[in-house]
């Protein structure tokens, strides 16, 4: 179980945009930056197109967690780097989704820069009493 309900991933996975805000050290929140998502299964997958040396990515390594908005849904998040086993299912799926755009667009996502900066997003429990 990922911890997503149906309708979660559903909805995340059919939107077009991601919005994503880390976490910095002290707590407080980073502005939101507008990424695509992928679901693949039960998970969903983000990836930097200006891989790990990305803004919005070296900022999720720093507590890994954040917020994201997608589909109407709003949820806190922990930022798990993925397999580097899954990269081709990963890329199959920014292929499909997103195959209205031009293929240097969608080649940016799915460059070796990018798949080195693929998170899993995995939606962040509430701490039991």
């Amino acid at each position: 179980m990922t911890g997503w309900t149906s309708d979660e991933l559903n909805k995340i996975g059919a939107a077009e945009e991601l919005k994503i805000a880390s976490v910095r050290r002290d707590g407080t929140r980073r502005n939101p930056v507008t990424i695509w998502v992928v679901r693949r299964g039960d998970d969903l997958y983000v990836r930097s197109v200006n891989g790990r040396a990305g803004v919005w990515f070296r900022g999720a390594q720093v507590r890994h967690e954040g917020r994201i908005w997608a589909g109407g849904v709003e949820k806190a998040v922990t930022f798990v780097d993925a397999d580097p086993g899954l990269n081709e299912q990963i890329d199959a799926a920014y292929r499909t989704k997103y195959r209205r755009y031009a293929a240097s667009i969608v080649g940016s996502i799915v460059s070796p820069k990018a798949r080195s900066a693929t998170i899993k997003l995995v939606p962040l429990r509430p701490m039991a009493p």
